[in-house]
């Protein structure tokens, strides 16, 4: 399907979203959701032991979930707390933040999965974009090498889970976001070589993981030796067939990023397409926070994926940058439509959710696992939204 046409036609329709009073209203917006934040995040910062990340809020049971650091989303705590503290200078808020780094320093090291960049980049990235401490990036030097353990030259990608009685080498969606730590590190001081296994996984995905559509599957699982596709599946969505609304805006965001570090056009027009459609999707909603699979069965009263639309407006805000004028347009306007609609439906009440910012969240629907959940991965790329729509559109 050609998307340009669409997007054109939409931007068209959208202009007047982009005046100076709809602007004033995102700038008031953000400044109060940036205030909230710090406020639930004290909040949060008390039920949370030491030692443990917050992992989820479940209101049907009124319990927050804590994890270890060897947790795939131990580092988006920190990493929020950072954001967080980047927009208010809460001196609170920094005390934590650095308190949280100590606790997760020593995921560096960590093999046990290909989460590595999620755990280091996203809470000691943040750290050193704000204060350039040289211990925070040499802290993300080490994580970066730690990350190629999983790399298999055969397969020329990084293994993202283990074998097991259901996968012999599975590569996930997800797995892009971890590039950008290999990526930042080979620029950074680090192997060249990193850089090099990056674009390797990149294309490896490209290859493989994508529909025509432009739709992707969660999980493809290969031969080590050869490279070999065994099966393709979509482990946490509806149907092997179907679109699972977390991994559409992570092949997304990843496409977009990787296109920043090295400028392929391949990737750039693999960003496009996975953000063609998503957009013109005839099961996106109005308020544009996904159903948490585009192909459940019972849309609309299928769950809402908060998490994903939250990663989906960040990489909007990014995949602008690199735009024409027309898709710069969209892009923007569809991250201010998600971005207010978290903001108003979907965010926790003050005090609310033991600190979370936003609730309805879905991790694992088939796995009956954290389904209309507050999530810390949904708090963290909010608030990375919410500080790309002040830098890059307001400025």
């Amino acid at each position: 399907m050609n998307y340009s046409f669409k997007l054109a036609a939409i931007a068209v329709l959208i202009a007047c979203s982009l005046s100076a009073a709809a602007q004033k209203d995102m700038r008031m917006l953000i400044k109060n959701d940036e205030a909230f934040a710090a406020s639930q995040y004290k909040l949060l910062m008390k039920n949370v032991p030491a030692g443990k990340m917050p992992q989820n809020y479940d209101p049907a049971k009124d319990q927050l979930v804590v994890s270890g650091t060897d947790w795939w989303t131990s580092g988006f705590y920190p990493g929020a707390l950072w954001l967080i503290y980047k927009a208010t200078n809460d001196t609170a808020i920094l005390a934590e933040a650095k308190r949280k780094l100590i606790v997760e320093e020593k995921i560096k090291y960590y093999t046990g999965n290909h989460d590595i960049g999620f755990m280091i980049f996203c809470s000691f990235g943040n750290a050193y974009a704000i204060t350039k401490d040289p211990g925070y990036k040499e802290v993300i030097l080490t994580a970066a090498e730690t990350a190629t353990k999983r790399y298999r030259p055969g397969m020329q990608a990084i293994q993202s889970w283990n074998k097991s009685t259901k996968f012999n080498a599975p590569v996930i969606i997800d797995n892009m976001m971890n590039l950008e730590l290999l990526e930042w590190a080979s620029r950074n001081g680090g192997s060249k070589r990193l850089a090099g296994i990056a674009e390797n996984h990149a294309n490896t995905t490209l290859k493989n993981h994508f529909r025509p559509d432009g739709s992707s599957y969660h999980a493809v699982d290969y031969d080590t030796a050869t490279g070999a596709v065994i099966k393709k599946v979509t482990h946490q969505g509806y149907a092997d067939e179907s679109a699972w609304a977390r991994g559409q805006a992570w092949g997304l965001y990843g496409y977009t990023m990787m296109y920043r570090f090295t400028k392929k056009t391949e990737y750039l027009a693999q960003a496009h397409k996975i953000a063609g459609f998503i957009l013109t999707h005839p099961n996106l909603p109005a308020d544009k926070v996904p159903y948490w699979d585009f192909n459940a069965p019972d849309i609309p009263a299928a769950p809402r994926d908060v998490s994903a639309g939250a990663v989906i407006a960040s990489a909007l805000l990014e995949l602008a940058q690199y735009s024409n004028k027309e898709q710069k347009a969209v892009y923007t306007s569809n991250a201010a439509d998600m971005i207010r609609s978290m903001s108003t439906t979907y965010k926790s009440q003050p005090g609310g959710s033991k600190g979370f910012i936003l609730t309805q969240s879905v991790g694992h629907l088939p796995g009956k696992s954290e389904v209309n959940v507050s999530l810390s991965y949904a708090d963290y790329y909010y608030l990375e939204a919410l500080d790309r729509y002040k830098s890059w559109v307001l400025k």
